[in-house]
């Protein structure tokens, strides 16, 4: 008998058949492309390995890459073997001399790895690129080990094509609330003071423990096995990126990435061989049409995680702050029309 999901479990699980429609607003890639025309804000249905070869060079200004680990794990069917370093290896440096031409020589690449894994893939990438840093981010969920620590963190690696490259500070600073405020004469030393609480904007550092992987509730989750949280793509976005460029996953998954731009004003092309996860990224972008926000990102700032009730609050106070703005300005508009 099939298993009910609760209705608080807003997991996306759409098969191919039931979103047939979905995966006819995807596209497939056979030829040359001398310009992103007809594949700009696309999901495109394919190998990565085949498709990137015929997309135009110097084309995109940010690459966000999420392969596969050195593990073995079934994507809808499909087994990705663990490998030998030496192959993995190899497989990891096919892939990103792929990626190399597409990029612009201003443009940003990062890829997601494990621990074991983020020791090839920081390897080839120095060879290839401009290394800038190596992000840590907890990821909390997994079970514990008998005989050795939990394995609770994932990299992330920065890379760039040249010395010359984007990274908007402030659009990644962080809202911490400040605990012990220090004033200056009286007044608020490098934090804001609100009838809602005490906040300080600080710059975001290379360890992440703001993240949460997407679960059973929110409305970003799918059945996709290895999915990263739309906060997660969107910090990268809004750092190595800025509106209107273009963003490319080769690996698009379920299709955070190409949503994620979508939210952020980006161009997307997203490349997924998997016909399931095709289905499953367009449906999310058509969602993301009725539904712009991003968990954890409010009114343009990132927050700590379980901070929720502050961020409605701030909310609640700047959507207050907008009505009165609109009534100030219809009052005027109706004097002058007097």
């Amino acid at each position: 008998m099939a298993l009910t999901k609760s209705g608080r479990n807003k997991t996306i699980d759409t098969s191919v058949q039931e979103g047939e429609a979905f995966l006819d607003c995807c596209v497939t890639v056979c030829e040359e492309q001398y310009n992103l025309d007809t594949i700009i804000d696309k999901t495109i249905l394919g190998d990565m390995l085949k498709v990137c070869p015929l997309l135009p060079e110097k084309s995109v200004d940010l690459v966000i890459a999420d392969p596969p680990y050195n593990l073995t794990k079934s994507f809808n069917g499909t087994t990705f073997s663990k490998k030998k370093e030496m192959d993995y290896e190899s497989y990891t440096r096919q892939w990103l001399e792929a990626i190399k031409p597409l990029l612009k020589d201003t443009g940003s690449l990062y890829v997601c790895c494990d621990w074991q894994s983020s020791l090839i893939v920081g390897k080839v990438l120095q060879e290839l690129f401009y290394i800038q840093n190596r992000i840590t981010w907890q990821r909390e969920k997994g079970r514990g080990a008998k005989a050795n620590w939990k394995n609770s963190m994932e990299d992330i690696w920065f890379a760039t094509s040249s010395k010359e490259y984007i990274f908007h500070l402030d659009a990644v600073k962080i809202r911490k609330k400040v605990i012990a405020p220090y004033r200056v004469n009286g007044i608020p030393k490098d934090w804001q003071e609100t009838q809602n609480g005490n906040y300080r904007d600080t710059c975001p550092s290379n360890f992440w423990d703001d993240i949460t992987i997407p679960f059973w509730s929110m409305e970003e989750n799918t059945a996709h096995p290895t999915q990263k949280s739309e906060k997660l793509i969107a910090k990268i976005m809004l750092a190595s990126s800025s509106e209107q460029d273009v963003v490319l996953d080769p690996f698009l998954g379920s299709g955070t990435t190409s949503v994620v731009a979508k939210k952020l004003n980006r161009h997307y092309i997203g490349i997924e061989r998997e016909k399931q996860y095709c289905v499953w990224s367009e449906q999310r972008l058509k969602m993301a049409e009725m539904n712009p926000a991003i968990q954890g990102y409010v009114d343009g700032v990132f927050w700590e995680r379980n901070s929720l009730p502050q961020q409605k609050l701030i909310q609640d106070e700047t959507a207050t702050s907008r009505t009165k703005g609109c009534k100030r300005q219809t009052k005027r508009s109706d004097s002058d029309i007097k």
